[in-house]
């Protein structure tokens, strides 16, 4: 094998080591925090009546009777983000495996934004789903709380009516 062959080779192999080191792990739970909207929802939605969620969320895309348990009414949506993938081309050079492959950054994901209710009012709220940034858990289901933690703020926070 010739001189330049090797390093041919030695520097796609470089490009691929470091395309590689680039890839963002598919489990970012553990070195990213949790999306201050969708943890604010969890605290302030408790308590808001069915009527108040049809007002800032929408009508759920799917219910579930829970029995004693109460209902649980999902919210669906699935995020078709710009990608960007990188390919590198396949080479094989003699009895050297062919070296390659692909990096895809930014992949779709979805929410499953999921609240409980309990005699008419909201009693939990959770998520699930491919729903992490990379630096940011549940942030893919921040727009199907977002208006309903404002919401909740407004209640809480209105002056009581002044009686003439």
């Amino acid at each position: 094998m010739t001189s330049s062959r090797i390093r041919k080779l030695a520097l796609v192999a470089a490009g691929v080591s470091i395309l590689s080191s680039c890839v963002i792990p598919n489990d970012t739970s553990s070195i990213a925090k949790v999306d201050a909207t969708t943890a604010a929802a969890r605290k302030e939605m408790i308590g808001l009546s069915e009527a108040d969620v049809r007002m800032c969320a929408g009508f759920p895309t799917a219910t579930a009777d829970v029995g004693g348990s109460g209902q649980i009414w999902t919210y669906q949506r699935t995020v078709q983000r710009g990608n960007l993938n990188i390919a590198v081309p396949t080479l094989g050079m003699g009895a050297i495996p062919a070296v390659g492959g692909s990096v895809n950054v930014a992949p779709g994901g979805y929410c499953n934004t999921q609240i409980r209710m309990v005699g008419g009012h909201v009693a939990e709220v959770a998520y699930a789903g491919d729903n992490n940034l990379p630096n940011s858990r549940d942030a893919l289901c921040v727009s199907t709380v977002d208006a309903c933690v404002a919401y909740a703020r407004q209640r809480h926070h209105k002056a009581p009516a002044v009686s003439r």
